[in-house]
């Protein structure tokens, strides 16, 4: 079997995310294309008969709610519409899950979750628990992100990044997203022409960025390839390959085993737990400015001293996710030691003077290397 194929294999990756995009879900008139989501369904009863367990993401809700109340623009005209739309929407996505699951013989369970259920440690923990206990028990959960309470200041925006996050939560090995897209080029195929497909991405760096398109082609779906983009990252630092397929065929997952038509982001060997949650967040509660000498020593696996700290920004206590910057932008992500107050007041002093300026011994370092990811 073609490598890039066999990684999403039921052999090699025991638990499988799908995500599904609104565009592919719902029609030009708000109704669920039933008929393909069926096809896909029946590649993933084949996948759980082959012992893969499955988490399935789905859009769909805002579309599907807007149909019924008769709301202008897909129901995103305003946020208090896509809020509305989305809790009406749900339960008819739900019941369309439920349906066609129950007549393949497995039985389906909702999750709805916001971005803080995924960033704060003690609901991701505890998210992860109940994924693992339905997945050991044979069901097939479907998520999707709760945008009936989420604003702006709480959303993932977008259900690629989700679809990681969760994968990252349930211990998933492999990751499809399921698109009005085939892949990844090397510029946007609908403007140019001589744009290229590319098959394997085995390094996400700003080369591979800077081929990305913010635009969702359907006008529905709310990500793009850049959201595409950091869904890989994120899955990759848990050691998840992650797939970007075409939905547009009818059977999209057996079209993949047949032709291995996709963009395929290889993983390494992934991350320890709690680095991996740290490198997945989206949202952290300050910043830490350094010196160059101190993003040297970073890059080479050593902490963070205050030393080498320049500037504090943000309001964050003991044990928040901050992250660290240089003139260039974020370099790392970790949990802070001291609190915004107590790094403002030892930002740039050597480990020798910091006990007389804090009037207690300090801690080994503004972030511990054990509690710090390299961006």
């Amino acid at each position: 079997m073609d490598p890039r194929i066999a990684r999403f294999s039921p052999a090699a990756a025991s638990r499988l995310v799908v995500k599904i995009g609104s565009s592919l879900l719902v029609d030009a008139d708000g109704r669920v294309r039933r008929d393909w989501l069926a096809g896909v369904l029946d590649d993933l009863v084949e996948r759980h008969a082959a012992g893969q367990r499955l988490v399935i993401v789905s859009s769909g809700a805002i579309a599907l709610g807007a149909r019924r109340l008769g709301l202008p623009k897909g129901g995103r005209a305003c946020l208090e519409d896509a809020q509305a739309a989305a809790a009406t929407g749900q339960i008819a996505l739900s019941q369309v899950y439920a349906e066609l699951l129950h007549d393949r013989g497995l039985t389906a369970a909702q999750m709805l979750v916001t971005l803080d259920d995924l960033e704060d440690r003690r609901r991701f923990l505890n998210a992860s628990a109940t994924l693992d206990r339905l997945l050991s028990l044979g069901v097939v959960p479907v998520l999707n992100e709760n945008d009936s309470v989420a604003t702006a200041e709480i959303r993932f925006g977008d259900n690629d990044r989700l679809a990681a996050r969760v994968a990252q939560a349930a211990g998933a090995g492999a990751v499809m997203l399921l698109s009005d897209v085939d892949g990844l080029y090397t510029a946007n195929p609908a403007s140019d022409p001589a744009a290229a497909f590319i098959d394997t991405v085995d390094r996400l760096d700003a080369r591979i960025e800077a081929m990305a398109d913010s635009r969702s082609g359907s006008g529905l779906g709310s990500g793009g390839m850049v959201a595409k983009l950091q869904a890989a990252k994120i899955a990759n630092a848990a050691g998840a390959h992650l797939a970007i397929l075409s939905g547009k065929v009818d059977r999209p997952l057996r079209h993949f085993d047949r032709t291995g038509r996709g963009t395929v982001f290889v993983a390494g060997g992934g991350a320890k737990p709690r680095k991996a949650w740290l490198a997945g967040r989206l949202t952290a509660k300050g910043r830490l400015h350094v010196d160059p000498g101190a993003a040297k020593a970073l890059r080479e696996g050593r902490s963070l001293l205050a030393a080498g700290v320049t500037r504090v920004e943000g309001r964050f206590g003991r044990g928040d996710v901050i992250e660290v910057w240089t003139a260039d932008g974020p370099v790392a992500r970790g949990l802070s030691a001291y609190s915004d107050d107590e790094a403002t007041k030892l930002a740039g002093a050597r480990n020798d003077a910091q006990e007389a300026i804090l009037g207690y011994a300090p801690r080994s370092a503004a972030i511990h290397r054990d509690h710090l990811v390299l961006l």
